[in-house]
């Protein structure tokens, strides 16, 4: 049932005491799920986001989120770069629930908007370090997801051997990630707290730096690269920027093949796209996923060193990955979501909270 800007403002009221709504407008982040969404203004001039899922697996995003925000502590906030969405109401509506949230100004990104010139690679790429640098016992505490490296090796190879098993993947990417999930090398690395689904579209920003992260409801530990893939879409010396600002805030922290492991992941949201097209026996995107395959193989061969594992510099740009995603068309069970996080049953062991 649609949800009218207008019902959603009723519910901005019901949820903040005092609240008194004098306008109200849909809303739309462009993000990965399902909501009817508000921008609701008061008589005092404050702002609010309203946002009621309109399907189970939104619902579940929302509910996610809800309890990530509400683990961010204040002294969890200040030590980021940047602003947090606040959360300051909840009530239901119907069978469901809609959130409200302190409205965070600033415009969203697109990766267009992500040039040296802009100075957003420097902001973004210090701001996700200070992600990463966050406690990692706040996250363990409060029941979060908690992945060792051992685990995400293995859920990438599992991912990759997915792929494999539909025999469609073209012999040298079947090979290049083969090689990738059993290097050793590559997956030594510390886990640290990370967003869990990051990309160009979850940043706010002001004329030249970041203002805000949305989208907090894969909030979890684990590796920092997979924070990281979507830079890979960039123009290089955006890359470079964004990888070196990153590097400067998180000085010896930093593992030296970050960069070839966000390049894995970039390249494997061409396997995603495939097995999702096989899951929901789509045609048209198992034979778009194919020709994306190809291209980027095209694009992997056009590279002077185009092994993920073997060296610790930066080696493989995909810059049309991004651009061949844009193009995928949509089916019956809605748009591709992305990269997703693993899911919380393949949670680790090693747990501090355990």
């Amino acid at each position: 049932m649609a949800r009218s800007h207008i019902t959603l403002a009723a519910l901005a009221t019901a949820a903040v005491p005092g609240f008194d709504p004098v306008q109200a407008q849909a809303f739309s982040t462009g993000m990965h799920g399902d909501f009817f969404a508000a921008l609701v203004t008061d008589a005092t001039g404050r702002e609010v986001i309203v946002r009621v899922p309109n399907s189970a697996e939104a619902e579940a995003q929302l509910g996610a989120e809800k309890y990530a925000l509400e683990t961010m502590t204040a002294g969890i906030r200040s030590r980021l770069t940047f602003d947090v969405p606040s959360l300051v109401g909840r009530a239901s509506i119907g069978k469901t629930f809609g959130l409200v949230f302190e409205f965070l100004h600033g415009h969203q990104l697109t990766l267009a908007d992500f040039t040296v010139e802009s100075g957003l690679p420097v902001s973004i790429g210090s701001g996700i370090a200070s992600i990463h640098s966050l406690p990692t016992h706040f996250v363990s505490d409060a029941g979060l997801p908690f992945f060792a490296a051992a685990d995400i090796q293995r859920q990438t190879r599992e991912l990759v051997s997915q792929a494999q098993a539909t025999n469609l993947l073209p012999a040298a990417l079947s090979a290049r990630w083969q090689e990738a999930v059993n290097d050793s090398n590559l997956w030594m690395f510390e886990p640290t707290v990370i967003h869990g689904s990051l990309g160009i579209d979850s940043f706010i920003a002001g004329e030249d730096s970041i203002s805000g992260v949305l989208g907090w409801a894969a909030l979890r530990v684990g590796d920092p690269a997979a924070d990281m893939h979507w830079i890979i879409n960039a123009p290089i010396d955006a890359q470079d920027a964004a990888f070196t600002a990153y590097g400067d805030s998180r000085h010896s922290l930093v593992d030296p093949k970050l960069r070839q492991r966000a390049t894995l992941y970039s390249e494997l949201e061409l396997a995603r796209w495939l097995l999702h097209g096989v899951e929901h026996k789509s045609t048209d995107i198992v034979d778009d996923a194919i020709d994306m395959l190809d291209r980027l193989v095209d694009s992997v061969h056009q590279e002077n060193n185009n092994s993920i594992g073997t060296d610790t510099e930066p080696i493989l740009t995909v810059t049309e990955v991004v651009e061949l995603l844009d193009e995928t068309p949509g089916d019956s069970s809605g748009r591709y979501p992305g990269m997703k996080p693993v899911t919380d049953d393949q949670r680790s062991s090693n747990s501090l909270s355990e």
